[in-house]
């Protein structure tokens, strides 16, 4: 009798750069469209000063929104360099904080070597991060720790809990026809580790979500 299990599904190529490309859109319209907005604001000759002072604040906000939004994706989902690239962890690190210092609830603490590392591991343990803060929908600490041969990135906050759909992901048991483009990170992240030849997780450790690859 042949074995009844399916098979693992796996997007093609097209469908995951596609899902990509709206996971990056979808991150950084937000911000892009309050500067457009904003720039109405500044630009109308019926706005009064105080208005108009609010707006730049605004625009001012947004830039560095859509900056640190980009930058962050540029690593995470980007080619970021030639195919056998390295990535400084240190530089990883400073990009990763100004991500998240833009979700105004969040803290990063980054305990990473500064060392060169191959570019896949980089972008595998910023993925992380991503999966760590959605255990943290109120806010809280993502603590990141790179050590040999494991890295982990735990998310400390007011009821962690594990967002079920991105556990199916890594279980390989979500039907793929609903992926969406939050979905695709935790499955571009397990695809990541794959390659790195490592095996990615997202358990609760008492009361944190704890990701890790090892």
């Amino acid at each position: 009798m042949p074995d009844s299990s399916p098979p693992e599904a796996r997007l093609s190529d097209l469908d995951l750069s596609a899902l990509l490309c709206s996971r990056v859109c979808h991150d950084v319209i937000s911000p892009v469209g309050a500067i457009a907005n904003g720039l109405e604001l500044i630009d109308d000759p019926e706005m009064d000063p105080d208005t108009k002072a609010t707006a730049l604040d605004m625009v001012r906000s947004s830039v560095r929104t859509a900056a640190a939004r980009l930058k962050f994706c540029r690593i995470a989902f980007g080619a970021a360099g030639s195919v056998g690239a390295v990535i400084d962890m240190g530089e990883a690190g400073e990009i990763a904080k100004a991500f998240v210092s833009e979700e105004k609830r969040v803290t990063l603490d980054w305990n990473a070597p500064r060392e060169n590392r191959p570019k896949q591991q980089v972008k595998l343990l910023l993925n992380m991060v991503l999966m760590a803060l959605a255990g943290i929908p109120r806010g809280g600490v993502v603590t990141v720790t790179v050590e040999e041969g494991r890295f982990t990135a735990r998310a400390a906050g007011d009821r962690a809990k594990l967002p079920e759909p991105m556990v199916q992901v890594l279980a390989g048991t979500l039907d793929l026809a609903t992926l969406d483009a939050r979905l695709v990170q935790p499955y571009y992240a397990r695809e990541l580790a794959r390659a790195a030849g490592l095996r990615l997780r997202m358990d609760m450790d008492g009361a944190d979500v704890m990701v890790s690859a090892d």
